[in-house]
């Protein structure tokens, strides 16, 4: 995700942040050309120390988006680390959701990022976990807040059970295991 487009509306701090590698052919163009390399190693330069976990292994040609990630890195001498759960990390979460009677066929990104913070957090905030195309208002709300892409939300074809993440979530935020915010968020 872009950092200082949208600090204002959650800083710029990050110790931690996930890529898909699909999103180097979604919203880098398949680094094809200079000028979606230079976008995607100016928004690299902006975590500052992060630890950039990639799930390579999750999708086939993952591992080939990831080779020209990290090539960009060393030759642009990037400050970020990078991390690539096995295959073995990815079975586990999808074990332990099983285990506990969500059916998930392939957790989310988000999802996988929320399991492993249940190992290192005291305290876990979820902000943007709305997986429906409007609010409850009716407005139209994007996937990601930072781009357009589209995603077919209750399509059997898709791998992700959004809205059953969606409600393992909310019950979970019902028993207080998290905080779970989707509507606008208010100063404390």
């Amino acid at each position: 995700s872009p950092v200082v487009e949208f600090a204002a509306d959650w800083g710029t701090k990050s110790d931690f942040i996930t890529m898909n590698p699909s999103v180097v052919q979604r919203a880098f163009g398949g680094f094809r050309n200079e000028s979606d390399r230079e976008k995607f190693v100016h928004r690299l330069s902006m975590l500052n120390d992060s630890v950039l976990w990639i799930p390579a292994f999750m999708v086939k040609g993952g591992e080939k988006h990831v080779e020209w990630v990290n090539a960009l890195i060393l030759k642009n001498k990037l400050k970020v680390r990078t991390a690539y759960p096995s295959l073995r990390l990815i079975h586990a979460v999808r074990g332990y959701w099983l285990t506990n009677k969500v059916p998930i066929k392939r957790p989310s990104t988000g999802l996988l990022m929320y399991t492993l913070a249940t190992r290192f957090c005291d305290e876990i905030h979820l902000y943007g976990f709305w997986p429906f195309p409007k609010d409850l208002n009716g407005k139209a709300v994007k996937y990601h807040y930072y781009d357009d892409l589209k995603y077919r939300y209750f399509s059997n074809a898709s791998p992700h059970r959004m809205p059953l993440e969606f409600k393992t979530l909310n019950v979970l935020h019902n028993r207080g295991a998290l905080k779970l915010t989707t509507g606008k968020c208010v100063k404390q």
